[in-house]
């Protein structure tokens, strides 16, 4: 009789993770990002994940990638704009490290499934007819992150009986969140509820929170650290590694 034998399996380790965010003068940004590298590290005990930060918080994503090999870095960020096409290439190339870059976190169905449920943890149904609801996005110069954005609300609205849906920027070219506003209440909403299309809260949710109290409507958290948002990351990640491999 063959005596039995231990097999260890080893998961696969993996290409470092450099999670990379905006960054923000307010702290609560930051804790955001590190609680979701948090949550990844619990999905994929093996895998190296780094949080970084384009400005204004530490460490820096230059810093980050001096002490790592051949990363991924996926942008925490939900737009593919400026920050995304032109300031994450730059600090790549500058820091002059074998790195690949990820997509925008974009309008995945999972983060559409967080935001849902922050409305629903405010109470909101989905039945509510007289219910008008306003996704306050960043904005961004550039149109065609703004118009991939502004599908954020439509899909929301699907499978709903709202009374309807508006896009609105807090920031950019195109700010129009009183003009939203104007828009529902026009078209028969008798009740608005502002939904932050924002991953934290910041000096910018502020702002719109200070524009809601004072219109009187009830604003809901941002999408925050979840599990879903966590996957999210490593779907990104992952689209890396199997566009490498059909390469």
């Amino acid at each position: 009789m063959r005596a039995a034998r231990l097999v260890i399996v080893r998961p696969p380790v993996g290409r470092p993770l450099i999670l990379t965010a905006h960054g923000s003068a307010d702290p609560r940004s930051a804790a955001v990002t590190h609680a979701v590298a948090g949550r990844i590290r619990r999905l994929r005990p093996w895998l190296d994940v780094r949080p970084a930060f384009l400005e204004q918080t530490s460490p820096g994503l230059g810093d980050v990638l001096a002490g790592v090999t051949d990363p991924v870095v996926v942008p925490f960020l939900l737009a593919s704009g400026y920050h995304v096409q032109v300031d994450i290439p730059a600090i790549v190339e500058q820091s002059g490290r074998c790195a690949q870059q990820a997509d925008a976190l974009g309008e995945d169905p999972a983060l559409l499934a967080v935001l849902r449920h922050r409305l629903a943890e405010a109470g909101v149904s989905p039945d509510d007819r007289d219910l008008g609801v306003i996704v306050v996005a960043v904005g961004s110069s550039n149109a065609a992150a703004n118009a991939r954005t502004a599908t954020v609300a439509s899909t929301l609205a699907a499978g709903t009986r709202w009374a309807g849906t508006e896009i609105a920027f807090a920031t950019g070219p195109h700010a129009n969140l009183a003009d939203a506003t104007a828009q529902l209440r026009d078209r028969g909403a008798e009740r608005l509820v502002l939904a932050p299309w924002f991953l934290a809260h910041g000096r910018i949710t502020d702002r719109v929170a200070n524009f809601a109290a004072q219109q009187g409507i009830p604003f809901v958290e941002p999408l925050g650290s979840h599990n879903l948002v966590a996957a999210t990351v490593l779907d990104r990640y992952d689209e890396v590694g199997t566009a490498r491999v059909a390469a």
